[in-house]
């Protein structure tokens, strides 16, 4: 599902899919071997965001990552809150490791739609600006000031996701 929005929303050299079950230290390990190891610039993953004990998702990319985006979280939330108000059931987390965005998705294939939608002009800017990739930050800004958003990653952008296993 989240695939088929990278491939039409952005020019991703890679994208890459992988299932795992609702285990935090298999997801904590993935989020690491592709942002340490592959250097993956950007991991979306879907699922495990919810209130069940076996959702683990939030709490394993928060034990990875250095720095927290709680504002693109809080993004897609006020997108959903504005179809729902399930979507305050969502405990998604968004954070940086190294060079590596991670933005935690709901599981319904609605919410993954509303909550991408939401963020989907933010995300090449925060990886351009976590590449430190400043010629393309600075004029994105004179896009943004000139209302001419573009939806656009970066020349070697990957993007990975990691779907949850809809146990």
């Amino acid at each position: 599902m989240i695939s088929e929005l990278i491939r039409k929303t952005f020019n991703a050299s890679k994208i890459t899919e992988l299932t795992l079950p609702d285990e935090q230290f298999q997801i904590e390990n993935a989020l690491k071997q592709f942002s340490d190891e592959a250097k993956i610039q950007c991991i979306l993953t879907t699922g495990g965001t919810g209130f069940a004990p076996r959702d683990v998702t939030p709490e394993a990319t928060r034990n990875v990552i250095t720095k927290e985006c709680p504002q693109l979280a809080h993004m897609m939330l006020l997108e959903g809150l504005k179809k729902t108000p399930f979507a305050a059931l969502s405990r998604a987390v968004c954070g940086v490791r190294n060079s590596t965005l991670i933005v935690n998705f709901p599981g319904s294939k609605k919410a993954v739609v509303e909550c991408f939608d939401a963020i989907k002009d933010l995300i090449p800017h925060a990886v351009e600006l976590i590449c430190d990739e400043k010629t393309k930050s600075e004029k994105k800004h004179e896009e943004i000031k000139a209302g001419k958003m573009e939806n656009q990653a970066c020349d070697e952008d990957q993007s990975e996701v990691i779907e949850k296993d809809p146990v």
